[in-house]
């Protein structure tokens, strides 16, 4: 598997292209960050739940075991919006195929090839868009950090009234402001996201 660079936090190019990979690398070396590479959607999905240092995805629509769609999916589905995802195609470039990636929850779509300028630019926007959000992490409240280190304990509302001396009622009320600030609208991707942005303590 590629990996390039040091950086504490790392870009995903998701293609079973060894040259795009090798390039998107070369490219993307000037952002500081570590460039990896995964060639399948299982791959790549298996990355994203176990690194947990990756703040960015470029994916190609088109991968041999599944298709960079339905990656998406399912990364929307676990991390919400806080991960940003930008599809790349060889082949899919109609205006139908890039609204469809972006209703599918994609942040951006880029059509092969993809100029090193562009790209650059494009994966720089979204990284600070990720740093806004970062910003919105750290507004959490010393209560909801507490609660939001309870729910990736796996406790629940009942249990978390209970240890804390508040009601259900006021846990609820908290934990629709943690979904707000962080941007998700489920536990599993509040978790998820709270590990990702080192919110709370793996």
């Amino acid at each position: 598997m590629l990996e390039a660079g040091g950086g504490d936090q790392t870009i995903l190019v998701v293609d079973g292209d060894a040259d795009f990979q090798r390039e998107a690398a070369r490219v993307l070396a000037p952002t500081g960050l570590t460039i990896r590479a995964a060639t399948s959607g299982s791959e790549a999905l298996e990355a994203v739940a176990g690194e947990a240092r990756i703040v960015l995805v470029l994916l190609e629509v088109r991968l041999d075991d599944t298709s960079g769609y339905e990656v998406c999916r399912r990364l929307r589905e676990e991390h919400g919006e806080a991960l940003p995802i930008i599809f790349v195609s060889q082949d899919r470039t109609e205006s139908s195929d890039r609204v469809a990636g972006l209703l599918l929850g994609a942040d951006d779509y880029l059509a092969k090839p993809v100029q090193p300028g562009e790209l650059v630019a494009r994966v720089q926007r979204h990284l600070r868009r990720l740093q806004t959000w970062n910003g919105a992490g750290a507004r959490l409240t010393s209560r909801e950090r507490e609660i939001l280190g309870l729910l990736a304990d796996g406790l629940g509302p009942a249990e978390i009234a209970v240890g804390l001396g508040i009601t259900q009622k006021t846990v609820a009320t908290h934990v629709e402001h943690i979904y707000a600030k962080l941007g998700v609208h489920t536990r599993a991707q509040a978790v998820a996201s709270a590990f990702r942005h080192s919110l709370v303590e793996s």
